[in-house]
């Protein structure tokens, strides 16, 4: 299976703002775009027009980075989401966001969604009760996902879980810490959704 296997840091100077694939790193004064607050290459600190098409682009590579998925995954969330009732736009974030492993994420298992995704793949988590190891799976009102109680001996993910739980929670989901679970309330909302995507020019680009 494809996947990035570079430098994250340099996702976010190519996108000119924090992503923040780092973890804590992101937090930090090492963050490489307080750094340098440039594109990488030999060529980024040079001043260029970018065309429309550009923009649209960018837009789309940033989304794509933010949430750690390939093209043919985002293509195919894409046409579900045109499919949907409502805004296209609003439900491919709405798509993203009940990914599993941005779930654990923002539940705070993980401290960046590339972690998360890992964790997912290990298989440390149930949902509903059952083994749950697949990080694109979408999760539904009402589902509910546990660390499961070997793992909770892990010191590095109790401790990641308690270190975590000092971050922001979105509104659609709700944390029982004691028993290290998340429960998904609602579905997500434009609003719920913080992160700085204008996501009608990723729309303009899929569908010329």
């Amino acid at each position: 299976m494809a996947r990035y296997t570079g430098s994250v840091c340099k996702l976010c100077r190519r996108e000119g703002e924090k992503l923040f694939l780092k973890g804590s790193r992101c937090y930090s004064d090492k963050c490489a775009i307080e750094r340098r607050p440039y594109p990488p290459g030999q060529h980024g600190q040079r001043r260029s027009k970018i065309s429309d098409y550009g923009i649209q682009l960018r837009e789309k590579q940033k989304l794509k980075r933010l949430y750690g998925i390939l093209e043919r995954p985002m293509r195919n969330l894409f046409e579900k989401s045109s499919r949907m009732k409502g805004v296209t736009g609003e439900n491919l974030l709405s798509l993203l966001e009940r990914r599993f492993d941005n779930v654990v994420y923002k539940i705070g298992f993980a401290a960046s969604r590339k972690e998360a995704r890992q964790l997912v793949k290990h298989a440390h988590f149930t949902v509903n009760g059952k083994k749950a190891n697949v990080p694109s799976m979408l999760l539904k009102t009402g589902d509910i996902v546990v660390l499961k109680t070997k793992s909770r001996s892990s010191s590095k993910l109790s401790g990641s879980f308690e270190a975590n739980s000092m971050r922001e929670v979105p509104s659609w989901l709700e944390i029982d810490q004691a028993n290290f679970q998340g429960t998904v309330r609602d579905l997500p909302k434009r609003e719920d959704i913080t992160s700085q995507i204008v996501e009608h020019l990723i729309v303009e680009l899929y569908t010329k």
